[in-house]
């Protein structure tokens, strides 16, 4: 056997519908399309969100709010309960990540204050939530935002 002798199985292979070639074929006149009305006719398309001419609901719903992705910046939140259990004292998103309590350096970090702090802790990170930066302080520790 070589390349140019192999062939599909013969069940494999289905005949092409082929519309529009008299009414014998069961495929003449309307072609399978039906009577009259839009769809029959050909260069037909569905539009997205086309009710035949009736206001479209994304049309009807009223429009609410605003979502500034162009501008906005998202960061990766850590509670102070994550930082409670660590043993250093200086802690920065290079530990954070050894630790793999963040996942990527090149994210900015936010520090919320879920959790007390028990020990003081210098903390560095790119923004701080204001309950995080008092409890911290409160900790005898400090907080300080890095640039970023």
């Amino acid at each position: 056997m070589r390349l140019h002798q192999i062939s599909p199985d013969k069940k494999a292979l289905k005949n092409r519908k082929r519309i529009g070639r008299g009414p014998g074929s069961g495929y003449g006149r309307t072609s399978g399309r039906g009577h009259k009305g839009q769809k029959s006719r050909s260069g037909y398309s569905r539009k997205w969100g086309f009710e035949g001419g009736q206001m479209p609901l994304y049309r009807r719903i009223p429009k609410r709010g605003f979502k500034n992705t162009l501008f906005s910046k998202d960061y990766q939140i850590v509670n102070l309960k994550k930082i409670n259990g660590l043993e250093e004292n200086l802690i920065d998103p290079k530990i954070l990540k050894e630790k793999g309590i963040i996942k990527k350096l090149s994210v900015p970090v936010k520090i919320l204050s879920e959790g007390e702090i028990k020990k003081p802790y210098e903390i560095h990170a790119h923004k701080f939530s204001r309950k995080a930066k008092e409890k911290i302080e409160a900790g005898g520790g400090k907080a300080i935002e890095i640039g970023g």
